[in-house]
Parts: C-alpha cells; sequence; structure tokens
C-alpha cells in the first residue's frame, strides 16, 4: 500500500538530510526508500526559493465594495438606456 506524506513531513525529512544527516539511516527511520528522498530533495532544492517570492495581492475589502458600486451604477445606466429607448403600451 501507498503512504501518503503530507509536505510538512517531507520538508522535514529532506532538510534533515541536508543538514548531514546519513541518507540510509534516515530512509530505514521512516520507511522510506532512498530514490524517494532523493526525488524530494530535488524538488525541494529546485522550489526553494519561491519561499521569497511575494504572492500576488488580494483586493482589499474596500477596492471590492468600490468595484460592486462602479458595477452597480453602471447597470442601472444601461437599464435606464434600455428603458428609454422602449415606448411603454
Amino acid at each position: 500500500m501507498r503512504r501518503k506524506w503530507d509536505a510538512k513531513t517531507k520538508a522535514k525529512i529532506v532538510l534533515e538530510g541536508l543538514m548531514g544527516g546519513c541518507v540510509n539511516e534516515m530512509c530505514r527511520t521512516y520507511d522510506l526508500r532512498p530514490g524517494q528522498y532523493y526525488k524530494w530533495r530535488g524538488h525541494f532544492l529546485e522550489h526553494c526559493h519561491t519561499v521569497f517570492e511575494r504572492p500576488p495581492m488580494a483586493p482589499s475589502e474596500s477596492d471590492l465594495a468600490a468595484e460592486n458600486e462602479k458595477l452597480k451604477r453602471l447597470v442601472g445606466e444601461l437599464t435606464l438606456e434600455l428603458n428609454n429607448g422602449k415606448s411603454i403600451l
């Protein structure tokens, strides 16, 4: 049966190996194949720089409220234009 490893555990194991731990002994302790460890390590080293990147900023609540009001006005204006163009029977 295949084990599911969470990201925190993978990071802990990889860091343990990077800090000089014996990989074979560590793999025996965690019941992990060395090949899997080296795969995780490669992925970790390839993507570790992303920790220092800023995530895209989410719009603030006030920005969303302002956009919502703008859209409501636009819908109102378009509704008036449509109603003015039609004759009421």
